[in-house]
């Protein structure tokens, strides 16, 4: 029925249009309280064996929403009543701004994929914060926290922008996630550098430490796909090294190799996401895992269209899987569908519990 819809309204509308009207929607659905246990209980039906601990925290699931979907934190509930046992809020950044010129999104059907551009437009960091400050969440979901470089901010500047966010959103972030791997901001994937990352991320914890005494708010960084295999350890051993709480593999890629669309449309700059990141994303996690083990927590995000995409990942070494490409394309039942399968292919396996599971392809490799 969506993918029906898809083809005669989505498709034929501005994606970026799209995207807004379908988060209206979705944020109707949530505040309409007969509706949205209805919606919640077919859409986001609980598996005890998906229980998931990470980060020191519990969920649902392993399955959540990656950054981009719901910059400023107005849908969180939304997206929870469709499933996701995580929603990871932003990229805000620590002054309002209002991204990059219009058209920004562009779809590739064909290749069942997104380029976009959109330059981390959000509220800004003080309006994120009183508006997590005031909510009232419907259903219970971990929110994370996902912050950027303004983008009139100068790159030697950069740290003291993120210590600003982190000052004002750490107390409502369940985790937080220094984004320093999205293209669309002029310089700042130079700041996945070990010699930039590393201040930046030291400066970033102790400001949520200072901010936040009651509690240690979790601390990840996201990188880039198109990062070498050398920096990918790199970043590793820093995260070791820092005490970091856990790495996002992957953001978007800049590359445009091997894709089934044509036109001027491939050309668009920006950052492509969807089914063509999925095997270099793959490829970066289990990297990362045959290098930290169980010491800190990967997040698997990039390509995961289905429940055999969310498993691979699993046995690369994800605790936590991300989508967000997808479910433009698979709609409202995309995170039951991935639930549904990952319980099915953890029972049809050898391992008795998720946790089992991590890593297990990628241990067998190493060994």
């Amino acid at each position: 029925m969506y993918k029906l819809f898809f083809n005669l309204v989505f498709k034929r509308m501005d994606p970026e249009k799209a995207h807004y009207l379908a988060f209206r929607w979705i944020r109707l659905a949530a505040r309409t309280p007969v509706l949205r246990t209805f919606v919640a209980a077919y859409l986001a039906p609980r598996y005890k064996e998906l229980r998931t601990e990470a980060l020191g925290l519990r969920m649902h699931g392993p399955f959540g929403l990656a950054a981009g979907f719901d910059k400023n934190a107005i849908a969180i509930d939304g997206m929870s009543m469709l499933g996701f046992d995580h929603v990871e809020i932003g990229t805000v950044t620590g002054e309002a701004q209002p991204g990059n010129p219009k058209k920004r999104l562009f779809r590739l059907v064909q290749d069942r994929a997104l380029i976009n551009r959109m330059g981390f437009n959000n509220e800004g960091s003080l309006a994120v914060a009183a508006r997590l400050a005031s909510r009232n969440p419907v259903f219970r979901t971990t929110v994370g926290v996902n912050i950027g470089k303004t983008k009139v901010v100068p790159e030697a500047e950069a740290t003291g922008d993120y210590v600003k966010s982190t000052e004002r959103l750490a107390a409502f972030a369940d985790y937080l996630v220094v984004n320093v791997s999205s293209p669309n901001t002029p310089g700042l994937r130079n700041l996945q550098a070990t010699e930039a990352l590393r201040p930046l991320l030291s400066a970033v914890r102790e400001a949520a430490d200072r901010t936040v005494r009651s509690r240690r708010v979790p601390l990840l960084v996201k990188i880039a796909p198109d990062l070498a295999d050398e920096d990918v350890d790199a970043v590793a051993d820093l995260a070791v090294e820092l005490g970091l709480d856990g790495i996002i593999a992957t953001n978007t890629t800049i590359t445009r190799e091997g894709l089934a669309t044509k036109g001027d449309v491939v050309n668009e700059t920006g950052g492509l996401s969807g089914a063509p990141l999925k095997e270099r994303s793959l490829e970066v996690l289990s990297r990362l895992y045959a290098r930290v083990g169980d010491r800190i927590t990967l997040v698997g995000v990039g390509g995961i269209e289905n429940a055999e995409d969310a498993w691979r990942r699993i046995l690369a070494g994800a605790t936590l899987i991300q989508g967000y490409s997808a479910f433009i394309y698979e709609g409202p039942c995309y995170a039951r569908a991935i639930h549904k399968g990952l319980a099915a292919r953890l029972r049809d396996s050898p391992y008795a519990t998720l946790a089992d599971a991590i890593g297990a392809d990628t241990k067998k490799v190493s060994a």
